[in-house]
């Protein structure tokens, strides 16, 4: 279903693997995060292409009915990388000796002023020149912009087979609950945590993925 509502979903999860792929960026003995990791698209993405000795993924979601399914997904799959998928608060979860984290559409759930905090803490918890990945849906200053985007979005559903009240109903139901915010917004939250190279890498309406580098 993501996949016919998130324009670019696919792209997204297929050039995560990509990252994890390369050596510069997961390292070995390390941990890797993803963090509201909902059915583990992203989680299973990494394990497929990592090739890094002693790494495990931590993936992360606070809903038990997707914690099961991501276990199954994980299940079905196998790997060399062991993977475990743990019921928590995102909020909550220690995190250490990280290479790659993955925030996969799940910051703009978290009310707005825990985001810097979260953002401070993975930064914390990433090794030098580890990689986080923030994928969100944007908001834009330019109204023009923002309603073009907004109502193209829209058409993509519309593309994808939704109705007309499956599309307002879910915007009805995400209204008050998931906050955007706009990719300055995105960049300055990390430069504040401590990311001195930041870049959107994709984008495709109203949606993309953020790339946040620490030092090395």
């Amino acid at each position: 279903m993501v996949q016919r509502s998130v324009p670019g979903y696919s792209n997204i999860i297929a050039m995560i693997g990509m990252l994890a792929k390369r050596f510069s960026f997961v390292q070995p003995n390390s941990n890797i995060y993803d963090l509201g990791c909902s059915l583990g698209a992203a989680t299973l993405s990494i394990r497929r292409n990592i090739d890094q000795p002693n790494c495990q993924i931590i993936a992360v979601d606070n809903a038990m009915p997707m914690v099961t399914r991501a276990k199954q997904h994980l299940d079905a799959y196998k790997a060399a990388t062991p993977a475990s998928v743990i019921c928590a608060d995102i909020a909550d979860i220690a995190m250490e000796n990280a290479s790659m984290v993955v925030l996969n559409f799940t910051l703009q759930f978290l009310n707005p002023k825990a985001r810097q905090q979260m953002l401070d803490k993975i930064f914390q918890a990433l090794n030098p020149n580890g990689i986080l990945v923030i994928s969100e849906k944007f908001s834009f200053d330019d109204s023009k912009i923002n309603d073009l985007l907004f109502n193209m979005h829209h058409d993509f559903k519309r593309a994808n087979g939704y109705s007309e009240l499956e599309i307002s109903q879910k915007r009805t139901m995400l209204e008050n609950v998931m906050l955007t915010d706009t990719v300055a917004t995105h960049k300055s939250r990390l430069k504040i945590a401590g990311f001195n190279h930041v870049e959107t890498w994709f984008q495709c309406f109203n949606f993309g993925s953020i790339i946040a580098i620490k030092d090395g």
